[in-house]
């Protein structure tokens, strides 16, 4: 199955999935993530300031909630989605 950018940004915002996608090494990954803005950590603004690059819609990043780190995937390695909680369950 393939998704598409707009599909998994919208899984993510609604709480937290479980992603399994090919790194670009070969290896399968299964990442616990999201885009919650209730969960992802506060930035300062010279941080975002730091990281300001053109946007490549080709990945995607997200919070990783076992890391507790920002991740990044090629939506076009995305092999499956499975929502693991949802907004409605985190509140």
């Amino acid at each position: 199955m393939s998704f598409n950018r707009n599909e998994l940004v919208t899984m993510l915002n609604e709480g937290i999935c479980e992603v399994t996608f090919t790194k670009v090494n070969g290896e399968i990954r299964v990442m616990p993530c999201t885009l919650q803005a209730d969960l992802l950590p506060v930035i300062g603004a010279d941080k975002l300031k730091e990281d300001r690059r053109p946007a490549n819609l080709d990945i995607l990043s997200a919070w990783c909630t076992d890391k507790k780190e920002w991740r990044s995937f090629r939506v076009a390695n995305v092999s499956s989605v499975r929502p693991i909680t949802t907004y409605k369950e985190l509140t």
